[in-house]
């Protein structure tokens, strides 16, 4: 798993490596220079031939200090470069202003407006060194303005656009973009090919909107070592206990159907039950009950009204059938103890009988995703499902669903914010986790896992992991069946969706364009054996 560090932990890591001795804030911006200019060879190593012109925008704090870094090393290696700073180069501190000093033996520093004065040659590379992960304001009216001329004066395509650590105005905490009010110019005017982060990707890199922005992101080793700034600094653990981390599989979970699967029986592997709507609603059920056997559980059972059994039977083999016709049919089933993983809500329709059988389920105090219609059934009165959850019950809501159980903690990710560091998704499914008193699972391309006491894990499907693909009618009825059959093999809940998670958005990387939901399961076996190999 990846940590992703929020502004704060990444300034609590950098000031340990101060206070004892391991660097300076010298050395982290030599390193931090080399690192980007590392990186910006690795992408475009066409770069390295011939002459080549940059033009380095530097802000008025150390990622400026870092700008000034880079542009020296670009001139060292034979190019032109331009350097911008946007603030009084008098007014520059500590390292900044050192390294300001250095850049002004080989070259001048502009004012950040001077570029505009003549006509100039659209520059092989600009590199956004303006203001880092510690934004917390909106980018200033005649910044935000200069950026935007700048902008449109370059051909478009015709230009590589780098950022140091972050886009400017980008909140790192978040992924969301600081709004001035009243801003007429535009959110935030440089989209950038490439992005480098140092010591750790940030928060805001996957969450929200920082794909998008961040074009291709690296991380560059700045000599930080976590290890032995954590020993040497007792207190830093703490600051870092409350991380997110990038979703990893967890092959352990699936380890028994590996080797040990022919000694097995089917009952050592769970028995998942998923419930189902009436006839002409039993496709999304159906697909949480396939993608349930198709991940492991050892036995499926779709339980559906009488009505809806002849269409069900058409469509499944492997997976079994029982009659349900409501709570009192469920609960006659949920008597056989070997049942041990329920599925509620695709397709399952929305009324007082959905709301009864999802209280029944819980009742049995069984492992239970509750996903779609059964979330939005209690949207008149959320209070009345938080009541009955526990927790082994997770939660599988989209946006949508998720401010209909939540909508004061939705609001707030739907206000443009002014200040950092900006509430995020992560807190968001964290406080709605406490509660609800259950893990919650919010799905996207940056879908955030939060469990009651706090710890949460971002699965993103971004980058080299995206996976447009998967944004396609019945997808999250399929990854709601993942989680349940991981559940039924005996898997915790956050590791079941952790893993269900990672395996959903692997299977829609493996089919690609085209994908429409029914594939997802029959790419699981393959996913499987990626991990069992």
């Amino acid at each position: 798993m990846t940590e992703l560090l929020t502004s704060a932990q990444m300034r609590a890591i950098e000031q340990a490596a101060f206070n004892t001795g391991l660097a300076s804030g010298m050395e982290l911006m030599e390193r931090a220079g080399a690192g980007v200019v590392a990186a910006i060879f690795e992408r475009w190593p066409e770069l390295e031939e011939g002459a080549r012109e940059a033009v380095v925008l530097c802000g008025p704090g150390n990622n400026g200090g870092d700008g000034f870094v880079i542009a020296r090393m670009l001139r060292e290696r034979g190019w032109m470069v331009q350097v911008f700073l946007y603030g009084e180069a008098d007014a520059l501190r500590g390292d900044a202003r050192e390294n300001c000093g250095r850049w002004r033996e080989l070259g001048p520093v502009s004012e950040f407006a001077d570029w505009a004065l003549a006509e100039r040659k659209a520059p092989d590379l600009v590199v956004d060194a303006l203001f880092g992960t510690g934004l917390t304001r909106p980018l200033p009216q005649e910044l935000d303005q200069a950026l935007a001329d700048f902008e449109a004066g370059l051909p478009e395509g015709a230009v590589r656009f780098v950022a140091v650590d972050a886009p400017s105005g980008l909140c790192m905490d978040s992924g969301r973009v600081l709004v001035r009010p009243g801003s007429t110019v535009g959110r935030l005017p440089l989209r950038q090919a490439l992005t480098i982060s140092f010591h750790a990707l940030k928060r805001g890199h996957v969450l929200a909107d920082g794909p998008e922005w961040c074009g291709e992101v690296r991380v560059a080793d700045i000599g930080l070592k976590e290890r032995e700034l954590r020993r040497a600094e007792p207190g830093l653990a703490q600051i870092l206990k409350d991380l997110a981390v990038l979703a990893a599989p967890r092959p352990d979970l699936l380890a028994k159907g590996g080797e040990d699967l022919p000694r097995g029986h089917k009952y050592d592997y769970g028995h998942a039950l998923v419930v189902s709507g009436g006839p002409g609603r039993t496709g999304a059920a159906r697909l949480a009950a396939r993608a349930a056997l198709r991940v492991g559980a050892g036995l499926v059972t779709l339980a559906a009204p009488g009505t809806a059994i002849t269409e069900c039977a058409a469509q499944v083999t492997a997976i079994m059938l029982a009659r349900c016709n409501g709570a009192s049919d469920l609960g006659l089933l949920l008597e056989d103890e070997r049942l041990n993983a329920l599925c509620l809500g695709p397709g399952l329709g929305i009324g007082a009988g959905t709301r009864d059988m999802v209280v029944t389920a819980l009742g049995s105090r069984r492992r239970c995703v509750l996903d779609a219609d059964a979330l939005t059934s209690f949207a008149d009165h959320p209070p009345s499902l938080f009541a009955h959850l526990h927790s082994k019950v997770v939660l599988t809501p989209h946006m949508g669903e998720f401010a209909r159980l939540f909508p004061d903690i939705a609001d707030k990710l739907h206000v443009d914010p002014e200040l950092g560091p900006v509430y995020s998704k992560v807190e968001a499914v964290q406080e709605a986790a406490a509660r609800a008193g259950c893990l919650v699972l919010l799905k996207g391309p940056d879908t955030v896992i939060a469990e009651p006491g706090g710890r949460a894990v971002v699965s993103a499907a971004s980058y080299g992991r995206a996976a447009p693909w998967l944004a396609t009618a019945g997808s999250g009825d399929v990854l709601s069946g993942l989680v349940t059959g991981l559940l039924a093999r005996g898997g915790w809940p956050i590791d079941a969706a952790v893993t269900g998670t990672w395996m959903h958005v692997e299977a829609g990387r493996r089919i690609g364009p085209g994908l429409i939901a029914e594939d997802l399961p029959e790419a699981i076996p393959a996913v499987l054996a990626s991990l069992l190999s």
